[in-house]
């Protein structure tokens, strides 16, 4: 895996999966933005999760719609408009924590970088349930 920056959208395979929400018609988007954490949720731990990188960049993209959620501004990010993505929330929370947890592709990569674990845990923070009240942001 290519990698230049310990952020979501950094490396080949993350940049390489968000061409799919940007090729697809606006209708299919939140569908392919949702199957990325679902695969990595689905993968039982004690299973080597190998393209946690997707669910990952999925997250960001949920996370950014969230109210503490950073901005999912990347070159290598999807250029075109996403539709609401606060749905799967519950399910990309999961997912960010299955990548978290070994045997998992980007946990090896990244152990002992505490940039991509920063990165990670600001990720998860924006993820995990709010106050009740808290509301998306689509903008």
């Amino acid at each position: 895996m290519g990698t230049w920056d310990s952020g979501p959208f950094g490396n080949d395979a993350a940049a390489d999966w968000c061409r799919g929400p940007d090729d697809a018609e606006p209708a299919a988007r939140a569908g392919l933005v949702g199957a990325a954490p679902a695969h990595a949720a689905d993968t039982p731990p004690g299973t080597y999760l190998d393209d946690g990188e997707h669910a990952v960049a999925a997250a960001a993209l949920v996370a950014a719609q969230c109210p503490r959620g950073e901005p999912a501004k990347s070159a290598y990010g999807p250029r075109r408009p996403l539709p609401d993505l606060t749905a799967p929330r519950p399910l990309a929370l999961e997912a960010v924590d299955r990548v978290l947890t070994a045997p998992s592709e980007p946990l090896g990569l990244w152990e002992g970088a505490p940039s991509w674990h920063g990165a990670t845990d600001r990720l998860r923070a924006a993820l995990a349930p709010g106050p009740v009240g808290e509301r998306a942001s689509l903008g």
